[in-house]
């Protein structure tokens, strides 16, 4: 059995316990960025910080990147949203177009999407062979490697949710007039191809899991459960990594730190 399908889709959380726990964590949130910014303490900086958000369609990614980045200054913060590549982008090696907007050290950037579209809808869509799928497994593990060699920490989720949850989510927004837009054609298209899409997500997890990078799959049935658990695994890997490379990091409650 795949880690995919060890997935526990029946958690929960009221949706008191959830914006209490979201608030909590969004107040820690803040302060290991600006810890990770310098401007805590002037003389500590931190290394640079990606945070990827997979999953398939209406999952809840938005959601959970709206409230990781609400807590969070503006200018210290970077969400870049991946579409299909470009014609430019096609002549050049697909992780090309994601290098000007990584990170740098003590800088954040969230990706909505990934360079993972490369084994999850390029191959689903049979856009590539599976040579090119097992070479490019291997070379996004040795390009994260290479972040994190570079000062950038890495924590990556999948958002995980049922057939029928998504077919739910998918008719709640073709009958919501401001929710409309979210739906396309290519989004009801995918859903005929879930078999081959959880194929390539089982592919993608034993293959890029790895402890450099590793996947965290969160059930995202509940919404109100993926929001809070997204947001505390983040810090438990942000901190953990922080105090690998030998940082001093705060405590939670240490009220000198937030004056």
């Amino acid at each position: 059995m795949s880690r995919v399908d060890d997935i526990d889709l029946s958690k929960t959380l009221s949706k008191d316990v959830s914006e209490k726990r979201v608030r909590r964590a969004q107040r820690r949130l803040t302060q290991l960025r600006l810890l990770t910014a310098g401007l805590l303490r002037r003389d500590v900086i931190g290394p640079g910080l990606v945070v990827v958000f997979e999953g398939f369609d209406s999952a809840g990614k938005g959601g959970a990147i709206r409230r990781l980045t609400a807590s969070i200054d503006p200018r210290q913060v970077r969400v870049v949203p991946i579409g299909p590549p470009t014609e430019e982008e096609l002549r050049h090696h697909f992780l090309w177009r994601f290098q000007e907007v990584l990170p740098g050290i003590s800088e954040m950037t969230v990706f909505d999407r990934s360079w993972y579209g490369r084994l999850l809808v390029e191959r689903a869509e049979d856009v590539i062979d599976e040579e090119t799928v097992q070479r490019s497994a291997q070379e996004i593990v040795e390009f994260e490697r290479m972040l994190l060699n570079a000062d950038v920490t890495i924590v990556k989720f999948w958002l995980h949710i049922s057939d029928q949850e998504q077919l739910r989510r998918f008719n709640d927004r073709a009958n919501d007039p401001l929710k409309h837009w979210k739906l396309t054609p290519d989004d009801w298209r995918n859903r005929e191809k879930r078999e081959g899409y959880l194929k390539a997500l089982n592919f993608m997890v034993d293959s890029t899991d790895h402890h450099h990078a590793h996947w965290d799959l969160i059930a995202a049935e509940d919404k109100h459960f993926a929001r809070a658990t997204i947001l505390e695994t983040l810090i438990d890997r942000w901190v953990n990594d922080l105090e690998r490379r030998g940082l001093e990091v705060p405590k939670a409650n240490d009220q000198d730190y937030l004056r």
